[in-house]
């Protein structure tokens, strides 16, 4: 059977712990709290603009997540260094398992997008320099709902917009936010496990299958 595959991007396809080497050099032994710190804020305040229908393009987070952590921490960055870091946000590299779990995916004949919270533009821009681009049907966003995930109006724009069915559509994430969403909704999920460390948000939803690259997702959908 085919299936329509919805790819989380931050953080399931594109490792956005790229920024850590630059970080390291601007302030040290902090890089790697001050990165983690980054990257949930930068969350959070999706979330929390989605239940305020405050919403902003997915960029805004990611620059208020990064203020928040200078203060946090109390590192002094340049707007110089603030902004290189914003653009290494624009040219994160992928996870060594894509492209060729993508292809072997694409080669059975599956329908594959990705789907993010961030903007078409930002993604696209993304997965060119990922050298990714050509392994999808396209990307689908959140920009025409104006929510973010893992509201239902978002998975269910993913199906309006590539005129499938959510029972035979899969998100695959690293973020169990994500698979919960999608869950909920009604779609099938796979959650990408990206380290031995990574803990499923403990509710009585449970991902369809867990997968540890994205090359084990071709036998699952078999």
């Amino acid at each position: 059977m085919k299936y329509t595959l919805a790819f989380d991007v931050y953080g399931t396809l594109i490792n956005t712990s790229g920024v850590f080497n630059s970080l390291e050099k601007m302030i040290g032994k902090q890089a790697k709290p001050f990165m983690d710190t980054w990257r949930n804020k930068q969350l959070e305040y999706s979330f929390r603009r989605g239940l305020m229908n405050k919403f902003v393009d997915f960029s805004v987070c990611t620059k208020d997540a990064l203020k928040f952590s200078c203060k946090l921490f109390k590192v002094n960055l340049s707007n110089a260094q603030k902004e290189a870091l914003m653009d290494e946000y624009k040219v994160l590299p992928a996870f060594a398992d894509v492209k060729k779990g993508l292809q072997t995916l694409k080669n059975e004949g599956h329908n594959i997008y990705a789907f993010s919270n961030g903007s078409v533009n930002a993604v696209s821009n993304l997965l060119v320099n990922a050298e990714l681009m050509h392994l999808f049907d396209g990307v689908v966003c959140v920009e025409d709902v104006q929510v973010f995930k893992p509201s239902p109006l978002v998975y269910e724009h993913f199906n309006k917009k590539t005129a499938s069915l959510k029972e035979t559509s899969w998100l695959i994430s690293s973020n169990s936010f994500d698979v919960i969403g999608a869950a909920s909704y009604g779609m099938k999920t796979a959650w990408l496990q990206r380290s031995s460390e990574a803990i499923f948000d403990p509710w009585d939803i449970e991902p369809t299958t867990i997968i540890n690259a994205i090359n084990e997702l071709s036998i699952k959908l078999k």
